[in-house]
């Protein structure tokens, strides 16, 4: 197969047109404006609830827990699980954080769901019954039949997907190219020679080797590589997918390798004072996947691209977002109560007996009843909604001007 020919793009030409996607991707839905709006969510963090929170041991956090963070992840054994599943954002904070992040997520998702108030409400007392209960002696695993059906449905995906499935969704065909189109884009000279010899270090190509048996001295080749028009909040970063060759025996996918290569942003989330955080944002990334996500983390690596920090995975069939799109209200239950968990799994398993403990005490003080959601999330949840419905009408109304001025023009 021959590449479509197209010019790359030099950073300043990406930029605009970046930016005006991201743009867009915010103004579909209110969903996707909050998990692109990282930044507000913090601002509101910052003058309004200083010494109205739960100060939580500091932990690492996700930092950006929305639920499409949430999802199936492959270790390097092939099993699956549901965890956190993005960390540009992590840092040792507030567990909190992470907890009202998500809380904000699953409302809007109600909202959008045309649920009523009611329904979010009892939402919000699920998801800290199901986050304590990772805190609790009486914690267990919770069953297949308990998940959520968005839950199920992308968990049955990961366990039959296969590298033909990433290749016709990525790849085109497991043909040993990268299709250039809305979402690849071709690179520069500068770009690739830099990429070709990332992989020719001995680190990179190691966790190119690492899964599905392969050999750890096995020949690593870059075969094609592309900016990846991915995400929202990340948007005008780099990102490359790239095609990698194990030793150069292309058949029917099995040795070939897509490894995704991002860059490593300056975390706007706040950390716990006192406390020392890797200096490469790439290494802080790692090790932050390395605690709240085993599967991920293992499959990680930082490094440094065209002088930046980046981060480093090789992207598996079963590694899938989790979309909640129209929630029943029986499901908006367990959705709640079950990301909660994997939430609260993340963080318990930070911390030693006396700590689980001594957090569960903290998160029921103040409590008239077991499940009832504390005020503080409560008003939390109210607040946030308030702020960034708001905020999204503005950011729609603005894209429609800019819109409608750029085809006047």
């Amino acid at each position: 197969m021959t590449k479509t020919k197209q010019r790359p793009l030099k950073p300043n030409e990406r930029a605009p047109i970046l930016s005006a996607q991201r743009n867009l991707k915010m103004a579909r839905s209110s969903q996707s404006y909050v998990r692109g709006s990282t930044a507000k969510f913090y601002e509101w963090l910052d003058t309004s609830v200083t010494g109205k929170l739960p100060d939580g041991p500091p932990i690492w956090i996700c930092g950006d827990c929305h639920t499409g963070n949430i999802g199936p992840v492959a270790n390097a054994e092939g099993q699956i699980d549901i965890q956190i599943r993005d960390f540009d954002q992590t840092i040792i904070g507030n567990p909190i954080h992470d907890l009202i992040r998500l809380a904000l997520s699953l409302a809007t998702a109600a909202r959008g769901s045309d649920l009523p108030g009611v329904t979010t409400a009892k939402m919000v007392e699920q998801l800290i019954e199901g986050y304590e209960l990772e805190f609790s002696d009486e914690r267990e695993q919770m069953r297949p039949e308990e998940r959520p059906a968005c839950v199920q449905v992308v968990m049955k995906q990961a366990l039959t997907n296969s590298w033909k499935h990433l290749a016709e969704d990525t790849i085109d065909d497991i043909r040993p190219v990268i299709p250039l189109g809305k979402r690849f884009w071709p690179i520069s000279l500068t770009e690739s020679k830099a990429i070709t010899a990332l992989f020719k270090d001995g680190e990179a190509s190691r966790l190119a080797t690492i899964l599905r048996s392969r050999a750890d001295d096995a020949s690593v080749s870059v075969l094609d590589a592309a900016y990846w028009v991915k995400g929202c909040s990340s948007l005008g970063n780099l990102r490359y997918a790239v095609l990698l060759d194990i030793d150069k025996e292309v058949s029917k996918g099995k040795n070939l390798c897509l490894m995704d290569i991002k860059e490593a942003i300056n975390a706007i989330a706040p950390r716990a004072a006192g406390i020392r955080m890797p200096r490469e944002n790439g290494e802080r990334v790692l090790e932050g996947a390395r605690n709240l996500s085993p599967h991920l983390g293992e499959r990680m690596q930082a490094s440094r691209l065209l002088e930046r920090s980046v981060f480093i995975r090789e992207l598996l069939p079963q590694d899938l977002k989790l979309e909640i799109n129209q929630l029943k209200w029986q499901e908006a239950m367990k959705a709640a109560k079950y990301l909660a968990s994997v939430v609260g799994k993340a963080h318990a398993r930070q911390m030693d007996a006396s700590t689980r403990s001594a957090w569960h005490k903290e998160l029921q003080r103040n409590r008239s009843k077991k499940i009832e959601a504390p005020s503080w999330l409560w008003n939390s949840v109210v607040e946030l909604v308030a702020i960034h419905e708001g905020s999204y009408l503005n950011h729609c109304r603005t894209y429609a001007m800019q819109l409608g001025m750029a085809t006047t023009t």
